[in-house]
C-alpha cells in the first residue's frame, strides 16, 4: 500500500531542503519514493511547484498526477493543464482515491502564504532512519494511505494498463 505524505513547513524554503534530503535517503534506500513534489506559497499567495519522479514510474504522468492533486487541493490549475475528458477522468479518480476530505482540508490550512510543503508517494521506508534524518527540518506531517485498489486505479489512470505498458517499475 502506498502512502501519500505531506510535510508542511513554516517558511518558503525548508521543503526544498527536505526534498534534497529525501533524494539522499532514496540513494541510500532508506526512503523509496515513487514521486516527490515541493509546493511553496510566496507571501503574495502564489504557488510554486517542483517535482521529481522515478524515471521508470513515468515522470510525465506523475507530473499530471501532481497537477491534478494540487488542482484539487488548492483549486488552481498547475503546469498550464486544461481539463480535457481524460483529465476529468483522472480528477475523478483522485477525488475518489481515499485522499479524504480531512486530509485535503489539513493540507489547505497548512500551505498558507509564506510556507511550503513536501509531498511524497512512498511504498517503502525505513521509519527509524527516515525520521532521524528528516527530523532536523521539523514540520507538520500529514499522511493519507492509499488502498491497493485506489493505488491500482490511479496507476491505471496515470500509466494505462500495466501489462499493456510492458515495463513495470
Amino acid at each position: 500500500m502506498a502512502d501519500l505524505i505531506a510535510i508542511g513547513y513554516p517558511d518558503e524554503t525548508t521543503a526544498a531542503d527536505a526534498e534534497r534530503e529525501v533524494q539522499r535517503l532514496s540513494a541510500d534506500l532508506i526512503i523509496q519514493p515513487d514521486a516527490v513534489a515541493v509546493i511553496s506559497r510566496d507571501k503574495e499567495g502564489k504557488f510554486h511547484v517542483t517535482t521529481n519522479h522515478h524515471a521508470v514510474a513515468g515522470g510525465a504522468m506523475w507530473g499530471m498526477f501532481w497537477g491534478m492533486l494540487f488542482g484539487l487541493l488548492f483549486f488552481v490549475p498547475f503546469f498550464g493543464m486544461a481539463l480535457g475528458a481524460g483529465m476529468g477522468a483522472l480528477m475523478g479518480k483522485i477525488e475518489k482515491s481515499g485522499i479524504d476530505k480531512t486530509f485535503q482540508r489539513q493540507v489547505r490550512e497548512m500551505v498558507q502564504p509564506g510556507t511550503s510543503a513536501l509531498f511524497l508517494v512512498v511504498e517503502k521506508v525505513t521509519p527509524d532512519k527516515a525520521v532521524a534524518a528528516m527530523s532536523k527540518y521539523g514540520g507538520t506531517v500529514l499522511k493519507s494511505s492509499l488502498s491497493k485498489d485506489t493505488e491500482r486505479q490511479l496507476q491505471e489512470a496515470l500509466h494505462g494498463d500495466e501489462e499493456a505498458g510492458g515495463t513495470s517499475g
